[in-house]
């Protein structure tokens, strides 16, 4: 597969469009920065189940276009290496084999270990010729960065479920700081979930377990997220 040098093209949150930059003298900060390049809109009998999601990361909403997107999104949010994200971060240009592309990636990630952009597809899809031929070139212009580029497909379907429980407890303002302060101090290393509710003296059960779910979405504490999330769940200290 022979290409020639990719160009970028990204909209500022002030509203301005770059087009036709050269690839490689993108700054990460402005792609890390960028408003959606494209964006969709409802409407009856539509295909794709698209929608906002507000990322505890970003402290902001993110668009997805489909229910696998929302679930990379989901991940990505739960992820405590991401430290931002950006859905339809930009449109990468080349000629390949003589014949203009062109791709929008779903999200760029900035990590702690660097860049990351993420293609989501159903994996079922992933043998089509025009996907597989797109992600080629995709991945040999990322790669050109020594960023890391992922095509992500289906998640098993219990630590799906998991992130997707834990986040609804992705707020941290809904929870009192001296609950979350206490559960942090108690011992509740090699505890199971449903007893470590019963852990702070005088506190409701309820608000404790709430308490402790965001806890495990935040990383303070931990348990095996690839079985479903229940009461003899072991609960542990974050090393």
């Amino acid at each position: 597969m022979e290409s020639a040098a990719a160009t970028v093209g990204f909209r500022r949150r002030d509203g301005g469009v770059v087009e036709d930059h050269p690839w490689t003298d993108t700054p990460v900060g402005l792609l890390e920065q960028a408003a959606p390049w494209r964006t969709f809109r409802w409407y009856k009998g539509q295909q794709h189940y698209s929608g906002t999601y507000w990322s505890a990361t970003t402290q902001d909403h993110v668009i997805y276009e489909s229910r696998l997107e929302l679930a990379r999104l989901l991940f990505a949010d739960f992820d405590p290496a991401v430290r931002s994200i950006a859905a339809q971060p930009f449109l990468l240009k080349t000629v390949v084999d003589g014949q203009a592309r062109k791709h929008i990636p779903d999200y760029f990630l900035m990590t702690d270990d660097g860049p990351v952009v993420v293609d989501v597809k159903p994996r079922r899809r992933l043998c089509e010729p025009v996907v597989a031929f797109t992600f080629e070139w995709t991945r040999e212009a990322v790669e050109s960065r020594g960023w890391r580029y992922e095509v992500w497909s289906e998640p098993p379907e219990a630590e799906l479920e998991n992130v997707r429980f834990l986040a609804g407890y992705r707020r941290a303002w809904l929870f009192a700081p001296e609950v979350l302060e206490e559960l942090r101090c108690a011992d509740l290393d090699g505890v199971p979930l449903g007893q470590a509710v019963r852990r702070l003296d005088g506190r409701p059960e309820p608000g404790v377990r709430a308490a402790i779910h965001h806890l495990l979405w935040t990383h303070d504490l931990h348990t095996n997220l690839t079985e479903p999330l229940c009461p003899s769940a072991v609960l542990r200290r974050t090393a």
